[in-house]
């Protein structure tokens, strides 16, 4: 049986990489992806997302233009981790498919009114805007969600934009507080998890050796996105953190966690985005997320390989 997903998406290299296996598991069928500005500029991000499709053989996939910036702040991007076009690292065409028509937070809304109630699961790879949006204009969606899973925050391995705060939290805070207290099951994939899941130069030799043009354009990409951490965390390899959200669908006998009660920091400048997780249970505000802390990492890495082969 066939799980019905969205991907809500800012790729990024990583990103990009999640769509990839999303679209090589029959286990999904992707409705559709919709685009917000994050890692790079909207422009940028919807265009990525079409690249990953057509590179992945599936132009039939509708790609949906979002929000432009945050909620109530203006946009923080992340070319200093993934180049100036958020797909540094190969040369991959510009796609010829062209944007789905109409705009992606009606598209989101849409599709999960007129779903089976229980049936649609949102998966959010960068920050939550769309969502935040989609939310706001309907709130009922959020009783009609099977889940919400994302990738964003971190408790114990602190922030990665700053020492308190994940980028995609960070960009758009208020959009991740409208989430967390939506209402829908939320399952949180943070940095202490993804920190986890580290590239080495082997792991992209197997991508580059595949005899297909995912598996070579997937190692140039992983290429250029592991420079950043590893001169940051000096760790063997980058941390590749978007594809647990897939993975996590997959194979969620890979993973492990607890229900938690999250907030999210909207005020302080100095924790502005901190994803305040009660992992101990130190409060007695009700769990609202599934925080995930634990993973196999070498059945993410085979589940990544195994399918990326699969793909043209």
């Amino acid at each position: 049986m066939t799980r019905s997903i969205i991907i809500d998406t800012d790729p990024g290299q990583d990103d990009a990489l999640a769509i990839l296996l999303a679209l090589a598991s029959p286990e999904l069928d992707v409705r559709g992806i919709t685009c917000v500005a994050g890692n790079v500029p909207l422009a940028l991000t919807s265009r990525n997302a079409r690249i990953a499709c057509e590179l992945a053989g599936r132009p039939d996939i509708a790609v949906y233009a979002g929000a432009t910036g945050p909620l109530e702040r203006p946009l923080v991007t992340a070319e200093y981790v993934h180049g100036k076009t958020g797909l540094d690292g190969y040369d991959l065409p510009e796609p010829t498919m062209p944007l789905a028509e109409g705009k992606a937070v009606d598209f989101i809304v849409d599709t999960v009114m007129e779903a089976e109630p229980g049936s649609m699961t949102l998966c959010a790879l960068g920050p939550l805007t769309n969502l935040g949006l989609a939310l706001r204009q309907a709130p009922g969606i959020s009783a009609r969600l099977r889940e919400i899973v994302l990738m964003g925050g971190g408790l114990f391995e602190g922030g990665n934009t700053t020492p308190a705060a994940e980028f995609n939290i960070f960009v758009d805070p208020e959009a991740a507080e409208l989430v967390m207290h939506c209402g829908a099951p939320v399952v949180m994939i943070p940095l202490d998890l993804t920190h986890q899941t580290l590239t080495s130069d082997a792991i992209i030799e197997d991508f580059r050796a595949m005899p297909n043009a995912t598996g070579p354009a997937t190692a140039g990409l992983l290429d250029f996105f592991e420079r950043f951490d590893v001169e940051k965390y000096g760790s063997q390899g980058g941390p590749l953190h978007d594809p647990n959200v897939i993975a996590y669908l997959l194979q969620p006998d890979l993973y492990g966690g607890r229900l938690i009660n999250v907030e999210i920091e909207t005020d302080s400048s100095l924790t502005r985005g901190m994803t305040v997780a009660d992992w101990w249970r130190v409060t007695d505000r009700p769990a609202n997320v599934l925080y995930l802390r634990e993973v196999d990492v070498n059945g993410y890495w085979a589940l990544l390989k195994d399918r990326l082969s699969r793909l043209p």
